[in-house]
């Protein structure tokens, strides 16, 4: 793909390339792009310079909820009457070919109703359908619930997964989080406010009582709420009813507790040294499976070969 630049107005020289506004960037092609634009999730002032810009110029708009983005346009004094296609959760797979055409020649603009399209929203099946045709998908980034609760959340942050909205029903629900029982990454989800309280529940049992997490809701908005504590703790909030949107951080689990003893260490280690690691890499790995500090691990391999 080519680099992104931006597309100044006809006749600007580079003299003037820092005075003048440059229209939204774009991949350089000879034909269309399909432009993932991601909206603001709860404060209107979020939307960014470009995503206003590329509203201002489409001329094709496929979006979740049009009446959603006539309101935003509208919010933002955006008088651009582009085309709209509605593009959402039960018609996105069958819409997906003729958006794809369109965007051979014509830049289409695709927007959920709020934050990134195709990340628990509509978008992917026309994404996969456009890379298997050819046609250039770029994105202007934006707001996230995703991200920005996992950033307030006080959870690590290195290494998360995001695993959308739980199942609805419960014993479908107590599957999928047995499927994260063993997970060490942070967890990212969406749930309904009104199956939250029951989502605690079964966490709490499936994952134990000493399991972290954070509620985040109404991000961005006047009446946002971030609450932290043991499931246990966030279950009895939750149970006098929850309203908003709501984004779920949940802490990974714990490292395993086993009898780690120096001989143990030892013969760990040289497994690992057995299938081809050095010793400092076998230990280093030994560490970080244990979460055992890596002086630890050395020390007890030290000991032990020296005798």
């Amino acid at each position: 793909m080519a680099p992104l630049h931006a597309l100044l107005e006809p006749g600007i020289s580079d003299k003037g390339r820092n005075r003048r506004r440059a229209r939204y960037s774009r991949p350089c092609n000879n034909g269309g792009v399909l432009i993932l634009a991601a909206t603001p999730i709860g404060n209107l002032g979020d939307a960014s310079k470009r995503l206003i810009e590329a509203l201002e110029n489409a001329s094709v708009i496929a979006s979740e909820d049009t009446r959603t983005t006539i309101h935003l346009m509208r919010a933002l004094g955006i008088e651009n009457r582009p085309r709209l296609i509605a593009l959402h959760e039960h018609n996105e797979t069958e819409r997906a070919a003729e958006i794809v055409e369109l965007a051979r020649s014509v830049d289409v603009l695709v927007l959920s109703d709020a934050g990134m399209p195709a990340i628990s929203d509509p978008g992917f099946p026309l994404v996969a359908a456009a890379a298997s045709a050819g046609v250039t998908v770029t994105a202007l980034p934006g707001p996230s619930a995703v991200l920005t609760a996992l950033a307030v959340s006080g959870l690590p942050t290195d290494r998360f997964s995001f695993e959308g909205f739980l199942p609805r029903k419960a014993g479908e629900r107590r599957a999928r989080l047995a499927e994260l029982q063993a997970d060490r990454r942070t967890t990212v989800l969406f749930e309904a406010p009104h199956r939250l309280s029951d989502a605690l529940t079964d966490m709490a049992a499936v994952l134990g009582p000493e399991r972290r997490a954070v509620v985040c809701r109404e991000l961005t908005k006047t009446y946002e709420e971030v609450v932290r504590g043991t499931l246990p703790e966030l279950v009895a909030w939750a149970a006098g009813g929850v309203r908003g949107e709501v984004t779920l951080v949940l802490e990974g689990a714990p490292a395993p507790t086993v009898d780690l003893t120096p001989t143990e260490l030892v013969r760990q280690v040289g497994v690992r040294e057995a299938a081809g690691l050095t010793r400092k890499e076998a230990i280093v790995a030994v560490a970080s499976e244990t979460g055992l500090p890596r002086r630890d691990v050395y020390d007890a391999v030290v000991a032990l070969k020296s005798r």
